[in-house]
């Protein structure tokens, strides 16, 4: 039997789906609180208990949630077990070994890659995926692993990557990177570990600075890439572009997708196609199939309004989820909620942030989430440093869904890691009242 410390977390609940379905024993425990994952735990009957020493028994082997300290009573009762214990990304390690995996790296647009390239390869070959978005699906038939690897803390190490994908290298994580340089060098090694190839975003400014003892291939819109999109055109259905491999046409392709960020993390699930000598036109037919990911662009239509809840909390997330609303809704006023995640990143990336909601008509910003970090370390980092240099900046409490402004034709988008689905749910109540 696994027991999962922490199984509601969104990678640690797609670990336990998969391992399930591989035809492991498991079980979790966890907050009474409810949480977006549940639902796949419980459409796999997986027990989820809450948090309490009595749940660990001596036969057990124990996977531990990253936020999950020595103090904590479970972790505390697996030692004087003397049970073996894993770590999140150790678990992963072992699983990548059995399979022929692609890793998707990346500071951003990493889960809706591995969506799209889980979608793409089960529909075509049969793949395993583990998706940060709280989904996990395995079959033991299949040859194919994809998953989404964290840069954090170097989690990705842990991983042998058949290819290893690479969608951006950014400053993100500024409480454990010590800078960009430190942010590289985790990436070079995580590169070095491929053991076909690695694929990576040549429009991005970091991804050249890689020193490889690997073969490596660009993809992007620039001309100089080894996969490019040529002939793209933006249009309120998505986005039409030629796939170019390589000086080679590759096909043509119709995506329900919106934003350069989304063309380019397609352009890194085509590259990958092609190596695995998939026929352009039946990727391409699967691929307009692609509903996205968890969280990520997820919309709701109520009435005029649009509400779109969206995991975006790094400036260039924000930024290329606002552009991605004025593709698609070019007429409509854009209303952005946020919260803010973590003090150090608020602290960092505050005038980054300024500017990426500059394009929005209103702006509403909660207080800061904290997660791991203690406000009585970062002295005067609040949600102000941003709405104070916003002229159209406002503060909003979880519980003041009346205080913003409402507009029946306009796109109202929840952004944050965290679960702003009470605020969100307010929110589309009010405007079922005012169309009803």
């Amino acid at each position: 039997m696994y027991h999962f410390i922490g199984i509601k977390g969104s990678g640690m609940s797609s670990l336990a789906q998969i391992m399930k379905e591989l035809g492991y024993s498991v079980q979790g425990s966890d907050l009474e609180k409810h949480f977006f994952t549940e639902e796949g735990l419980h459409a796999l009957s997986i027990p989820i208990l809450p948090f309490d020493a009595n749940n660990i028994k001596e036969d057990m082997k124990i996977v531990r949630g990253a936020t999950f300290g020595d103090d904590h009573p479970e972790v505390q009762k697996a030692k004087e077990l003397g049970l073996q214990m894993y770590s999140y990304a150790e678990m992963v390690g072992i699983l990548t070994k059995k399979f022929q995996t692609i890793c998707i790296a990346g500071c951003h647009g990493k889960t809706t890659t591995t969506s799209m390239m889980a979608h793409v390869f089960n529909e075509i070959k049969g793949a395993n995926y583990l998706i940060g978005d709280g989904t996990g699906y395995a079959k033991l038939e299949n040859n194919y692993f994809i998953l989404e690897a964290c840069e954090y803390r170097r989690h990705f190490l842990h991983y042998t990557p058949a290819y290893a994908i690479i969608t951006n290298i950014d400053l993100d994580h500024v409480d454990y990177f010590k800078d960009i340089d430190d942010v590289i060098d985790a990436y070079q090694e995580y590169a070095n570990n491929a053991e076909k190839m690695v694929i990576a975003c040549g429009d991005d400014p970091y991804t050249h600075s890689l020193e490889m003892t690997k073969p490596i291939f660009f993809y992007g819109i620039n001309e100089e890439n080894d996969i490019r999109a040529t002939e793209i055109e933006y249009k309120q259905t998505g986005i039409s572009f030629d796939v170019i491999v390589e000086d080679n046409y590759y096909g043509h392709f119709d995506l329900p997708i919106y934003g350069k960020h989304m063309l380019l993390d397609a352009l890194a699930v085509i590259a990958t196609c092609y190596y695995e000598r998939m026929e352009a036109k039946e990727v391409a037919k699967i691929f307009k199939t692609f509903k996205g990911a968890k969280r990520r662009f997820t919309e709701t239509v109520v009435g005029e309004s649009i509400v779109i809840d969206d995991y975006a909390h790094h400036p260039g997330e924000v930024k290329a989820t606002i552009n991605a609303i004025r593709q698609k809704y070019a007429d409509k006023k854009i209303v952005a909620i946020f919260q803010p995640h973590t003090f150090s990143r608020t602290k960092e990336f505050a005038p980054a942030l300024v500017k990426a909601f500059m394009p929005a008509d209103e702006v509403y910003l909660l207080d800061i989430h904290p997660a791991r970090e203690k406000a009585e370390d970062f002295e005067n980092i609040t949600s102000a440093i941003i709405i104070d240099a916003l002229k159209q900046g406002h503060h909003v409490n979880r519980d003041e869904a009346s205080k913003i402004i409402m507009e029946e034709d306009a796109v109202y988008v929840f952004m944050s890691p965290n679960d702003l689905s009470d605020l969100e749910d307010a929110v589309i109540k009010i405007l079922e009242t005012k169309t009803a």
